[in-house]
C-alpha cells in the first residue's frame, strides 16, 4: 500500500513538474520575460492595507479602487476553485526615447495600448494550454480587473515591490506590464524573492509632488500619473511648477531607480512609437489639433485622457512651468 501510495504522489508530482514547465516554455516564447505562480488564497494582510489606504483617501477621485473589495482581495471569487494564480511581466523599455527638452509621455503609453496586446498573448496562452491539458476554468487580467497585480507577482517571486511602490525585477528594472491568469489548475508553485531596494531613497527624494511620502507608501491623489490621466478635473493650482515637464504620465521614480540601469529594449513590435512622438518639440505638443490627435494617438493608451484632457495637461504645464 505504502508504495502505491509513493508511486501516486511521484505521478502527481511529475504531472505538475511537467505541467509547469509547459506552461512556462510556452509564455516565454509568447514574448513574456518572467513567470510565477502563487497558490490561489485569500490575502489577508493585503486586505488591511487596502483597507487602511483607501480610508486614508490616497485613492483620491479613483472610486473603483473602493469597489469590489472583496472580489481584489480573493482571487477565487473571480474564478470559482480557482487553484493557481499565474503572473507574467512584459517589457515595454524602448530603444529609443522622446527629445529631453519636449513635454513627456510615460514610456508604456509610445505603442499600442498594452491592454489589447497582452490580451491578446493570454488568450493564446490559455488556448495553448486548453490544447495540451484539456479544458480547464480560467481568466486572463491585464490591468483591467480587481486585480492585486504587484502582490501576486511579488508572492509568485517576479520581483519585490520597491519603495516607489513598484514590482522591482533584479537585472531587469520595473519597465513591464504585469499580467495574471487565474485558473482552476494546480501548478508547482513559486515563493518570494529578496528585497534589494536596501537603504536606497532615489525614488522618494525625486518625487516633485511627495506623492512618495514614506517607503512603500504612495498618495495616488499626487501622483503626476493620477493628476494627467485619471483625474478628470481642473489640475489644483497647489501642483503648479510640480509637473516636471510631463503631459501624460509619468516615470520619474522609475528612471532614478539605479536598478533599472540595466532596462533592455523591449522586442515587441505593436509598442514602437510613431516618429511624431519621439521628435514634437515643446511648439508641436502646444499646437496639436484634435485631428492630429486622433491620428497619432490611434489605438494607444493615450486615448484614455480624451483630446480635451490632454490639452488640459499641455495648458497646465505650459502655465506653470517656470513657477
Amino acid at each position: 500500500m505504502c508504495s502505491f501510495t509513493s508511486h501516486v504522489q511521484n505521478y502527481i508530482l511529475d504531472k505538475l513538474i511537467l505541467q509547469t514547465q509547459f506552461l512556462k516554455s510556452q509564455a516565454h516564447l509568447l514574448g513574456f520575460e518572467e513567470i510565477g505562480i502563487s497558490e490561489a488564497c485569500f490575502l489577508e494582510d493585503e486586505a488591511k492595507k487596502l483597507e487602511q489606504w483607501l480610508n486614508q483617501n490616497h485613492h483620491g477621485s479613483m472610486g473603483y479602487m473602493a469597489n469590489h473589495f472583496d472580489l481584489r482581495t480573493d482571487p477565487r471569487k473571480l474564478v470559482p476553485g480557482a487553484k493557481s494564480v499565474i503572473s507574467l511581466s512584459y517589457s515595454y523599455y524602448p530603444e529609443e526615447l522622446q527629445r529631453e527638452d519636449s513635454p513627456q509621455i510615460a514610456k508604456y503609453a509610445y505603442g499600442k495600448d498594452y491592454h489589447k496586446v497582452i490580451k491578446k498573448k493570454l488568450k493564446q496562452l490559455i488556448q495553448i494550454l486548453q490544447e495540451a491539458w484539456g479544458q480547464f476554468e480560467g481568466r486572463a487580467f491585464v490591468d483591467s480587473a480587481p486585480v492585486m497585480e504587484r502582490v501576486w507577482a511579488q508572492k509568485s517571486g517576479l520581483g519585490w515591490i520597491g519603495k516607489n511602490t513598484l514590482l522591482l525585477t533584479k537585472g531587469k528594472g520595473s519597465f513591464f506590464f504585469l499580467a495574471e491568469i487565474i485558473l482552476d489548475v494546480e501548478l508547482l508553485y513559486d515563493g518570494p524573492v529578496a528585497n534589494y531596494c536596501g537603504s536606497c531613497t532615489k525614488c522618494i527624494d525625486a518625487c516633485p509632488t511627495d506623492a512618495l511620502f514614506a517607503p512603500y507608501q504612495m498618495d495616488a491623489s499626487k501622483c503626476i500619473s493620477y493628476l494627467t490621466i485619471e483625474l478628470k478635473d481642473k489640475i489644483p493650482d497647489a501642483f503648479s511648477g510640480k509637473m516636471e515637464n510631463w503631459i501624460y504620465g509619468c516615470d520619474i521614480c522609475q528612471d532614478v531607480c539605479p536598478i533599472n540601469a540595466r532596462a533592455k529594449p523591449h522586442q515587441e513590435p505593436a509598442f514602437t512609437p510613431k516618429p511624431e512622438i519621439l521628435q514634437n518639440d515643446a511648439q508641436a505638443w502646444e499646437e496639436i489639433t484634435e485631428e492630429v490627435f486622433e491620428t497619432l494617438f490611434e489605438g494607444s493608451a493615450v486615448k484614455r485622457t480624451k483630446f480635451e484632457g490632454f490639452k488640459r495637461n499641455i495648458n497646465f504645464l505650459k502655465k506653470n512651468l517656470h513657477k
